[in-house]
């Protein structure tokens, strides 16, 4: 072993870089303690630690690290990664911890400096050489870091790598932050267990989910801004197609109907953009160095958003369009000053760290869980009390889902039957999550199928903490203005509030409006609400908990309501009093509430 030995874990900063959430600053936060304490207690071969991005894994990984090698248990380290900006950056963090890793080490090089106790390499660079790593491997007793450990069954030559690579390691500690795949590729070294249904599923021995790091104020909690609007497109066969975004269509209508918001050309971008800028400035009042981020699907448009961002703020943004060395350091410098905006496509990937990152908008015509949740988890994590993160979304039914269900946990399944039907949160996502992590050129997805003719941005709705906020009526531009000027300095509790407030506000302006009154000369007091308004706002609720709960649970929106029914008695919602549609209401939050727990 190397003279360079790392220290005791107690000296180690409780997050990197050197940043850590209110209340940690000269400990390790509590999850992590508690996962050190497991892990030492059990002093496993293999452990597999489940935490949601921003809370801390690399600082809990590099905990264990230190302490095996503090005991002699260990005598190298190995860190694998899905990206090359992931080994710089797991590089930079081992190095502040005390412990040196090379990350621009090759395997078929097959030696490394005497100064460096450790190497980092990536899942791909893996399985090009597994044999020169299993040799590397069986030479010390070596701890392997598995990052995002889901990416070891991207493909069947990843997985196979590893398993052949770091079998002989004396320890492996497997860690994601992100909803495991949906195929049966096997996740090299997670241990699954069967269940009463007959499928296996993937067994963590440490889980820390988003709900517990929002309570622990580790993570921000995050405000989803969703935008509709008027659609216009042409097929391939010349017909013209208007639809508007976020009403019911067919799965290909949904999809080039985004695509079309999504076009640069159009109006919906600049507007959503502008909105963004917006909410950044405001956010910028608590946090003054806060910065934005918009998540691209190709490097064309990418271009162009940088271009309309330029225009909108005079300010050019930082473009990312590679996962190359000149794209970590542009992030880097990014990370550390005070900009505003940067445009990226690939390097939204797990770990990412940027941690002033608070506004995002969701660019991207990819809408797997996985891939969402990789780019949500760019904006959550939080370095004082009080921070709130932004993110502006497509009003799309599947990614308000999502949006909806910011704490699910999913487990990796084995011997599930496959679908790709709509609304199955199983559903593979293979094409999609490759199309969105390899080289980006010009997008094709839909490429020959129909073109962009014009778009329209529209305020829709707010997404938080599982509920819907805004009426989505005709004083939707002064309801967005309302909701873009919330503090961006809150609480979860006064975020909720704050929203009540705001949907409170937006309904009595709604009402009279319909009137034909001015603020002026009407009570203070918001106007008891006309009976197909309540009835309308209470339906709009059910259906939004309902899709929430489809996504939790897998069980299809039908069922849901049924089952609803059969517990309450009543008509189809389409037909239920405000009485009934509040009993489900209440009922279904219960369900959710008894989940939590």
């Amino acid at each position: 072993m190397d003279s360079h030995v790392a220290g005791s874990p107690a000296v180690l900063p409780p997050a990197y870089p050197d940043r850590a959430a209110w209340g940690t600053a000269s400990k390790l936060r509590a999850w992590q303690a508690e996962a050190l304490k497991l892990y030492l207690e059990k002093q496993p071969r293999d452990f597999l630690a489940v935490a949601t991005p921003g809370a801390g894994k690399t600082t809990f990984a590099l905990t264990v690290a230190a302490e095996l090698l503090h005991r002699r248990l260990i005598e190298r380290i190995t860190v694998v990664t899905p990206t090359e900006h992931l080994k710089v950056q797991w590089a930079d963090a081992a190095d502040r911890a005390g412990i040196a890793i090379d990350p621009a080490f090759a395997g078929r090089r097959g030696k490394t400096n005497k100064d460096f106790q450790g190497v980092a390499v990536t899942y791909a660079g893996v399985a090009v050489n597994p044999l020169a790593f299993r040799v590397r491997t069986e030479r010390f007793k070596t701890l392997v870091i598995l990052d995002e450990v889901h990416h070891g069954g991207d493909a069947l030559s990843w997985g196979e790598g590893v398993r052949e690579a770091f079998e002989p390691a004396a320890r492996r500690l497997c860690l994601t932050g992100t909803p495991f795949r949906s195929d049966d590729n096997p996740i090299p070294f997670v241990t699954y267990e069967e269940s009463h249904d007959g499928v296996a599923r993937s067994k963590a021995d440490y889980t820390y989910g988003y709900g517990h790091a929002l309570q622990d104020h580790v993570v921000r909690p995050v405000i989803f801004m969703s935008y509709s609007g008027e659609m216009r497109w042409r097929t391939k066969a010349g017909d013209e197609v208007a639809a508007r975004l976020g009403e019911p269509l067919t799965k290909d209508l949904t999809a080039q109907a985004l695509r079309t918001a999504l076009d640069p050309a159009g109006e919906w971008m600049p507007a959503v953009l502008a909105a963004a800028d917006k909410r950044l400035t405001e956010v910028r009042r608590h946090m003054p160095d806060a910065g934005a981020l918009v998540i691209s699907g190709d490097q064309n448009t990418a271009r162009a958003y940088a271009k309309t961002l330029r225009e909108l703020t005079g300010e050019a943004p930082t473009v990312v369009l590679s996962d190359e060395k000149a794209a970590s350091k542009k992030i880097a410098k990014f990370s550390e000053s005070d900009s505003r905006w940067m445009v990226a496509v690939r390097m939204v990937s797990e770990g990412v760290d940027v941690p002033r990152l608070a506004v995002g908008v969701y660019a991207t015509p990819t809408s797997t869980p996985l891939f969402f949740a990789q780019a949500v988890g760019r904006f959550v994590r939080a370095r004082k009390r009080g921070e709130t993160a932004s993110v502006f979304v497509p009003s799309v039914t599947r990614l308000l889902g999502f949006a909806a269900e910011m704490e699910v946990e999913r487990d990796h399944v084995l011997g599930r039957k496959n679908s790709n039907e709509d609304g199955d949160i199983f559903a593979l996502e293979d094409d999609l999550l490759k199309k969105a992590n390899q080289a980006e050129g010009a997008s094709d997805e839909l490429e020959g199928t129909f073109e962009a003719l014009g778009s329209d941005a529209s305020f829709d709705r707010v997404v938080f903490d599982g509920g819907d906020y805004g009426t989505g009526g005709d004083n939707a531009s002064d309801e967005e203005l309302d909701f873009l000027g919330l503090p961006g300095l809150l609480e979860p509790d006064q975020v909720r509030e704050l929203l009540d407030k705001r949907q409170q506000k937006s309904l009595a302006a709604q009402k009279r409006s319909r009137r034909g009154t001015s603020s002026d000369d009407t009570d203070p007091t918001p106007a008891e609400l006309a009976t197909h308004d309540q009835i309308a706002l209470l339906r709009r609720e059910l259906n939004g908990l309902v899709a929430a709960w489809h996504h939790r649970t897998g069980q299809p929106h039908g069922v849901i309501h049924n089952d609803l029914r059969r517990k309450l008695g009543g008509p189809a919602a389409a037909h239920a009093s405000s009485l009934q549609l509040k009993e489900r209401i209440d009922l279904i939050r219960d369900w959710a509430t008894q989940r939590r727990a």
